[in-house]
C-alpha cells in the first residue's frame, strides 16, 4: 500500500520530535518508539483529511493512544514504574531520575498537559485543542500537576522552580 502524499515527509521532519514527546509520556524508549508507530499507522487513514495542518491532529492521536495504553496497563496491574539505568549525556543523573520518576507518577492527562506545555512550549488553546478539553482544563491539570510534582521533589524546589516560574 503506498502512502498518501506528504506523509512521509512529514514523518521524516517530526519523528524525532514525536518520539521526545512520546518518550516524556511513556518513560521508556520502546514503549515511546510503539506508541509511535501506532499513532502514525492511525493518522495514514486521515492524511487526506489533515494534510495540511498534520501536527494537532497527530498530537492528539499521541495522546489519546497513550491514555489507552497506560489504561490498559493499569487493567492488568502492570508496572510502569521502571527507569532506564543510565540517561546519556545527562547533567545530573539523579536529579532527572527524580523528575522523570515524579513525571511518570502522574494522571496520565497531567503527563501529557505538562509535557505539551513545559517541555514542547504549546500555548493553553493548543494543548487543549491537541487533547479536546476546555482551556480552563488544561490549566487546571497544569496546576494540578506542578502541585504533586513539588510535593514529589521538595528537595528539588530549584528544579522545578523554572516550571513554576512559567505560571506566575
Amino acid at each position: 500500500m503506498a502512502t498518501p502524499d506528504g506523509f512521509a515527509e512529514f514523518v521524516l521532519a517530526r519523528q524525532a520530535a514525536l518520539l521526545r514527546t512520546a518518550y516524556l509520556l511513556t518513560g521508556h524508549a520502546q514503549d515511546a518508539e510503539d506508541l509511535v508507530q501506532t499513532t502514525l499507522v492511525k493518522v495514514v487513514p486521515q492524511w487526506r483529511r489533515i494534510r495540511d495542518n498534520p501536527e494537532p491532529y497527530v498530537r492528539r492521536v499521541l495522546v489519546n493512544e497513550n491514555v489507552s495504553r497506560w489504561r490498559r496497563r493499569r487493567w492488568r496491574e502492570e508496572s510502569t514504574d521502571a527507569l532506564p539505568e543510565q540517561l546519556a549525556d545527562a547533567p545530573d543523573h539523579d536529579e532527572l531520575l527524580a523528575v522523570r520518576s515524579a513525571l511518570a507518577a502522574l494522571a496520565p492527562r497531567q503527563r501529557a498537559v505538562l509535557v505539551l506545555r513545559y517541555y514542547e512550549g504549546r500555548s493553553e488553546a493548543e494543548i487543549a485543542a491537541a487533547l479536546g478539553i476546555a482551556p480552563g482544563t488544561v490549566k487546571s491539570l497544569a496546576r494540578d500537576g506542578l502541585a504533586r510534582l513539588r510535593q514529589a521533589l521538595p528537595a528539588e524546589d530549584d528544579a522545578v522552580e523554572g516550571a513554576g516560574s512559567l505560571t506566575r
